[in-house]
């Protein structure tokens, strides 16, 4: 019998997965946050994912933190705000041999949730791959990526990537994690901030190219201070390139600000501030970016946490 995948978050990547497991015929279950979201998710049946304009029905059972049973493999695909808390709630429910497969963008909350929940193995993945929301409980696949997951502490890969496969879920075994999420980070602290304050989809940024250069070689010199080198190495070029490869797509952080949704400035350009804080090092062009983005949030009555 296949170990159960407990998903906590339905946003667009935790439906993608779900939905994806459950059509390889592996058992999972949705995770709500309240009585009232686990009766409208009932009430639709289930998930919907849209595929190359196909839909298709998936009644992945639902259940509440509180409900009963052992949690062995949790998806931890919500909001990195959200993460810690969302966790601390299941904590009675994690087995001795829980594992926890992380899915939040930046850094910041996987240490967080590692903190909160010593006994579980954490593993850190990061996505490229493109999905939205078309709606609760519907999520439309829109661009094949790739998943590269990975464990600092304990490299040996778990047995259960097979289940990613039988589900179509591209992915790597990640020995250097850590350097994917530093990469990352600095990929979206160049972009995602820049589009929101110059109201632009990312091709916008070629018309900034000396702003967003400045920004590169200030995260360059970021991840070389943090011992990540590997993550720094031709960052301008790679930024560039992802700008023109996702010309005509909004930001997720442009997204949340036009859906008037929190952003995760905290875990992206926060936490790059404040670990070059601790280095004592001084990046002027990042740090007024962090100032002009919060006032922008702050002026559109949002979180600028």
């Amino acid at each position: 019998m296949s170990t159960t995948w407990h998903i906590l978050g339905a946003g667009s990547l935790g439906t993608l997965w779900a939905t994806r497991l459950a059509r390889a015929g592996l058992p999972v279950r949705l995770i709500l946050r309240d009585q009232a979201r686990l009766q409208a998710y009932q009430a639709a049946g289930g998930l919907t994912l849209v595929e190359q304009g196909q839909a298709s029905l998936h009644a992945v059972p639902g259940e509440l933190a509180d409900s009963p049973g052992p949690i062995t493999r949790l998806l931890v695909a919500c909001k990195a705000y959200d993460a810690e808390q969302a966790v601390s709630q299941l904590l009675p429910r994690l087995a001795a041999d829980a594992e926890l497969i992380l899915l939040q963008n930046g850094l910041g909350s996987q240490d967080a949730v590692a903190a909160r929940a010593p006994q579980a193995r954490c593993i850190y993945a990061s996505s490229t791959e493109g999905a939205f929301r078309e709606g609760d409980w519907r999520v439309v696949f829109a661009g094949h990526g790739y998943t590269w997951l990975g464990d600092a502490s304990h490299p040996t890969a778990p047995f259960w990537l097979d289940d990613l496969s039988a589900s179509g879920i591209p992915h790597e075994w990640s020995a250097d994690i850590l350097t994917r999420l530093w990469r990352k980070l600095a990929l979206n602290c160049a972009i995602n901030p820049l589009t929101v304050l110059h109201g632009c989809r990312n091709g916008g940024l070629l018309e900034h190219h000396c702003e967003v250069a400045m920004l590169c070689l200030e995260l360059t010199e970021l991840l070389q201070r943090c011992g990540q080198p590997a993550a720094a190495e031709d960052l301008q070029h790679e930024v560039e390139r992802v700008i023109q490869a996702t010309a005509a797509n909004y930001s997720s952080m442009y997204q949340d600000v036009a859906n008037r949704r929190r952003t995760e400035i905290s875990y992206l350009l926060g936490y790059a501030c404040s670990v070059a804080s601790r280095h004592r090092l001084s990046l002027p062009n990042l740090e007024r970016l962090q100032r002009r983005l919060v006032e922008h949030l702050q002026q559109r009555g949002l979180p600028s946490d």
